[in-house]
């Protein structure tokens, strides 16, 4: 395995390495360094779900699709329950995944949740020729550079982060919409959070929209979000990943925030995604 890093200290292509084949021994390396640089890219991996779930799975338990409401004939039809498709693509007039070709804000995964997924793994299919980048930026660093005044000013702080709508800005299904901020659903976390394997303190918070901080005024809430929102992008710690064909990136939720650029609707996307749920409860450092 050859380790080449893409910021200083953020983000890392592997390469000389088969995902599909890897050794215990492998595989502990590869998740030391994805603690080390929160991003990790493997280029040219000749994969299909299976492989990319056993990959996965590695990393903890897997999310499953929701099929609760499917009756055991579609059940049957759903070829990898772990493994969900992310596309514009339409079968039949219907959509075959999620998000479609609109761009997708700055996020982290499912932090609406009470235990938000540490890890996301995401394989491409097919890409179009332009758009559909996916741009990561480093957390931990924005913290670190945070005014010593601000810092001190979040301490103790939540957020409640908004679970009606999805990272594209549309309503979830089953929600209803909401004016105000305040009556938006979520779970709260704390703004600041520290990083339960590796001990980094990161600023953790989720998506602008929506969001709001429980114990402040609904202006001085906007005012502080727009304050930290301001300062979440730091320089030399962002990166944009063009996708190709065989493509895996695994990202490390607790540490970084990810959006996606637009595409022409014309272009077929289509890539798979695992989504790894939490071990065990967070500690009491969450």
């Amino acid at each position: 395995m050859e380790i080449n890093p893409i910021c200083a200290d953020f983000g890392a292509c592997i390469s000389g390495v088969d995902l599909s084949r890897i050794t215990d021994a492998d595989f502990e390396h590869i998740y030391e360094t994805w603690l080390t640089y929160g991003v990790l890219c493997f280029h040219d991996q000749a994969i299909d779900k299976d492989h990319l779930q056993s990959f996965s799975q590695r990393f903890g338990p897997l999310e499953e699709m929701p099929v609760g409401r499917l009756s055991e004939a579609q059940r049957a039809k759903i070829d990898n329950i772990f493994v969900t498709p992310i596309s514009n693509i339409r079968k039949n007039g219907k959509p075959v995944g999620a998000l479609g070709n609109k761009e997708v804000i700055w996020h982290s995964d499912m932090t609406y949740s009470p235990v938000p997924p540490p890890a996301s793994v995401l394989l491409a299919v097919e890409v179009p020729a332009e758009g559909g980048h996916t741009h990561y930026a480093d957390q931990r660093a924005a913290y670190d550079r945070l005014p010593k005044a601000l810092k001190a000013q979040v301490r103790g702080l939540t957020i409640k982060h908004d679970a009606s709508h999805v990272s594209d800005g549309t309503l979830r299904r089953g929600y209803d919409p909401v004016d105000d901020p305040r009556d938006a659903p979520g779970t709260i976390h704390p703004i600041v959070r520290v990083h339960e394997e590796t001990g980094d303190t990161c600023l953790y918070l989720g998506r602008r929209d929506w969001a709001y901080i429980p114990s402040l005024s609904l202006e001085d809430s906007e005012a502080l979000l727009d304050e930290l929102w301001s300062h979440a992008i730091v320089e030399g710690y962002v990166f944009e990943h063009q996708w190709a064909p065989g493509d895996i990136l695994v990202w490390d939720n607790r540490r970084c925030i990810h959006r996606r650029s637009s595409f022409d609707q014309s272009a077929r996307r289509l890539l798979y995604r695992c989504q790894v749920l939490a071990r065990e409860q967070p500690s009491a450092r969450w």
